[in-house]
């Protein structure tokens, strides 16, 4: 038994000490190659034989062995009929819900609030006003909304009004429902640059942006359907 554990150990620094080495060449070649390449954050196996991620950041590409071809584009699984490419890049967008800054957040309770929903939204979106109105539908479930405004300088106007009124929900809901736009208001409003600066390090490039409580991402107006779909896979 030693014996064959001492073998089983030895194959698998040898594995390891490959793999290693393989990365290391994919590093260097495509480093020096392709000089104004963005920092690669890990090099790992794919299921297809001989081709390697190249991950930099949330961002995906595929190279072969030894760093001579750079692919971009969607690795499908056709057997099992499954994008691997958007299946790894929903997993690095997700973010852990108590990392999201609801401190910063004003919220809406429907029904007995247990679900929980993040939305970073624009009150000049006009998806987002859209999409707010099929939320409307939803029930059983705390929605934090986080005040996005990436759209100008009316947008951050807005927010500040919205963020400032002594209902803020109830300011929202004017605005983004019924167009009734919101009153002048002045308070410390300083976390609205906050959630931008935090919506700029993690990628948050559109509203409206939804975040669940398993930590997923989801971009854009999606159906009101898949979003309770979402609430309710969720356990």
């Amino acid at each position: 038994m030693k014996l064959s554990r001492w073998i089983a150990t030895v194959l698998l620094a040898g594995c390891m000490g490959q793999a290693l080495a393989q990365e290391a060449t994919i590093r260097k070649n495509l480093s020096e190659r392709l000089p104004n390449i963005p920092k690669i954050d890990e090099v790992s196996k794919t299921p297809m034989n001989g081709l390697y991620e190249v991950r930099m950041g949330s961002d995906i590409m595929y190279s072969d062995a030894e760093g001579n071809f750079l692919i971009q584009g969607a690795l499908i699984d056709v057997r099992q009929k499954r994008n691997l490419t958007e299946e790894r890049t929903e997993k690095l967008s997700a973010i852990p819900f108590d990392q999201l800054p609801l401190k910063n957040a004003f919220t809406q309770v429907r029904g007995n609030g247990k679900r929980k929903l993040a939305i970073f939204a624009d009150p000049n979106c006009g998806y987002c006003k859209r999409f707010e109105k099929d939320l409307q539908k939803l029930d059983n479930v705390t929605i934090y909304h986080l005040l996005y405004p990436i759209l100008g300088d009316d947008s951050r106007t807005k927010s500040r009004h919205i963020w400032c009124a002594k209902d803020k929900a109830k300011a929202w809901n004017d605005w983004m429902i019924n167009g009734v736009t919101p009153a002048a208001n002045a308070c410390d409003s300083s976390i609205i640059d906050a959630n931008v600066e935090f919506g700029k390090k993690q990628r948050i490039t559109g509203t409206p942006t939804l975040f669940f409580a398993d930590g997923s991402r989801v971009p854009g107006a999606v159906p009101v359907a898949q979003v309770e779909k979402m609430l309710t896979d969720i356990k």
